[in-house]
């Protein structure tokens, strides 16, 4: 990878950092689509960067990416020319508004929504050469539990579930973290609430999961599954504009109050993040 060309967003010392000290993967889910997921990511990637994080998005929803859409991009290499040898892992890094790299899955790539070994070998493989480079990388998942999302989590030392106020979405986030807790042997999973209409709602519906968990989900270590509540995002319309607009919001309006927001995970990130280092 340090023969990459200068257009791409490696680091420009090119050298990867040691095992141990690599990128710490963080994936972020939902239980259903429609939530911000992919919002999330972008701007927490964005707001990562301006901390001076050295931050890539890989779009892991390899059957309905939209992330180059989100961005406004018109990538020449996908993983999917990755994928079937057309063209090298290093040529789909590229650069993205807000200072971080991204990797775009190409849209409707319908052959890689099923999770064949191959696609799982190609996606391990793929995770694993470019750790090394980067200090944080997050995973775009797709929405539900299907084998791709659920493998793709299955590379990620931590998960951010992003749900909505609705019940549909609470359910389905619900159902997500039952399963990462019976199948992953998941000890803890962060999550968001996105759209809550006032302050402190995403504490509360964070409090009303955890008491269910209590209840009906339990860890190896025989103690309920931990939900951590890493914040709310407030409904806030300067997010419809961008994502009308095809901009990160951390970049048109990093004044709003979803943009603060959205600073403030970040911030958590960053002390877990230190944390992990030390």
């Amino acid at each position: 990878m340090s023969d990459a060309p200068s257009t791409q967003p490696i680091p420009a010392d090119a050298s990867p950092a040691p095992a141990q000290t690599g990128a710490r993967i963080i994936a972020v889910t939902s239980g259903k689509g429609g939530v911000g997921k992919t919002f999330v990511s972008a701007n927490l990637a964005a707001a990562l960067a301006r901390r001076g994080q050295r931050v890539l998005v890989l779009d892991a929803d390899l059957g309905l990416a939209n992330l180059d859409v989100v961005l406004n991009l018109h990538p020449k290499v996908t993983l999917h020319d990755v994928f079937t040898g057309k063209a090298r892992l290093e040529e789909a890094v590229i650069a993205a508004p807000g200072g971080f790299s991204v990797v775009l899955a190409g849209s409707g790539m319908v052959e890689y929504s099923r999770l064949t070994p191959e696609v799982r070998s190609q996606f391990f493989h793929a995770v694993q050469k470019l750790a090394p480079y980067f200090d944080v990388i997050l995973l775009d998942t797709g929405a539900g539990i299907s084998e791709v999302v659920l493998f793709s989590i299955s590379l990620a030392s931590e998960v951010l579930i992003v749900a909505t106020p609705e019940p549909t979405s609470l359910t389905d986030a619900y159902a997500a973290i039952k399963v990462l807790a019976m199948q992953q042997k998941r000890q803890h999973v962060r999550m968001i609430v996105n759209q809550a209409a006032r302050p402190g709602d995403g504490r509360a519906i964070t409090g009303q999961l955890q008491q269910v968990l209590d209840r009906f989900v339990m860890t190896d270590s025989g103690r309920p599954l931990r939900l951590i509540h890493m914040g709310d995002i407030p409904a806030d319309p300067a997010v419809r504009e961008a994502v009308m607009r095809r901009q990160l919001l951390q970049l048109l309006n990093p004044g709003c109050p979803a943009a603060l927001a959205v600073a403030q995970l970040a911030n958590k990130f960053q002390e877990t993040l230190l944390r992990h280092a030390a």
